[in-house]
């Protein structure tokens, strides 16, 4: 473990090193994220990072990143919990986007124990944090597997009722080349929840059947692919551990990428459609539509969410 850089406010970040088998990966304590995932035999890095902090503080704010406590839109910025209506920031013109400003993402987490292939990072949140309440704890846990598999278990618990939805926000381009067109993507959901013109979920639940939105035949992404940062459903509650999506590169470097969880967003970069963001969660803006998997933590439960992904070239 090194020193990676100081955050702005007097903070300093680390970088950890992971190996096994075909895989090595850089995390960063700042924001509990992936920097750099790199495969044996390919010549470029497999998600996109940077090498300064300034950036991480910046418009890379969630590149990486494991975002909380809530992820994704919150379309109205308030929630209601045992009666109670907390008001939260608005960053996202009108709604509440990955927690607001000072979300996990931006915060330094302790190292809680490190191997040469694993290490547990954790992170407190006071009462209050994020605009919501309950003391929490969150921690997780990377760990490689030969021959190249990184798996991230995340793992959460909270003293009174609060909301969790915990998110890896890394972003992917398997050929390291400008634009993520060319690349194949699939993805096991028959349904996905379209957005307004805020990119907040309208309460819809559609079928993907003829659709722009239909992935699961693995069609190859081109410049007129619609827009895309949608949450694909998966599935209306937490599942085991399968199997979701598969992309793969051009240059036929391939990513299966496996969840627990019930949502999985996909969001095309844009403007730069540099690299494709993809991330295991529960469906956003679920405390606004009950129709959804919720995503309430009472005192004593533990949230928990499992996501793997194994490369092969």
């Amino acid at each position: 473990m090194q020193v990676f850089g100081t955050t702005k406010d007097g903070k300093t970040a680390h970088i950890i090193t992971l190996r096994a088998g075909d895989l090595t990966v850089t995390l960063l304590t700042y924001g509990a994220r992936v920097q750099d995932l790199r495969l044996a035999g390919v010549d470029h890095g497999l998600t996109v990072g940077s090498d300064d902090l300034a950036d991480y503080e910046g418009a890379m704010r969630y590149h990486g990143a494991i975002v909380g406590p809530v992820a994704n839109r919150i379309s109205t910025a308030r929630v209601r919990l045992d009666g109670m209506m907390y008001e939260l920031e608005r960053n996202d013109g009108p709604a509440h986007l990955h927690s607001g400003s000072e979300g996990s993402h931006a915060q330094v987490w302790d190292v809680v124990a490190t191997t040469e292939d694993s290490a547990i990072l954790a992170l407190d949140m006071p009462d209050g944090f994020a605009g919501l309440p309950g003391q929490r704890r969150v921690t997780a846990e990377f760990t490689l597997t030969a021959p190249a598999t990184l798996t991230l278990t995340i793992s959460a618990t909270s003293d009174g009722t609060t909301l969790m939805n915990v998110a890896n926000h890394s972003y992917w381009n398997l050929d390291g080349s400008a634009t993520w067109h060319g690349h194949r993507l699939k993805i096991a959901a028959d349904h996905f929840l379209p957005v307004d013109e805020m990119v907040c979920p309208t309460g819809d639940v559609a079928d993907v059947t003829g659709t722009g939105m239909d992935f699961r035949d693995g069609p190859v992404l081109r410049a007129q692919t619609p827009p895309l940062d949608h949450n694909f459903c998966l599935s209306d509650q937490v599942k085991p551990l399968r199997d979701v999506l598969w992309l793969t590169g051009q240059g036929g470097v391939g990513m299966a990428m496996a969840t627990t969880a019930p949502g999985l967003q996909v969001f095309d970069g844009r403007p730069r459609y540099d690299a494709l963001a993809i991330e295991a969660q529960h469906w956003p803006d679920a405390p606004n539509n009950t129709h959804f998997p919720q995503i309430k933590l009472a005192p004593g439960a533990i949230y928990r969410q499992t996501t793997r992904w194994t490369f092969a070239c």
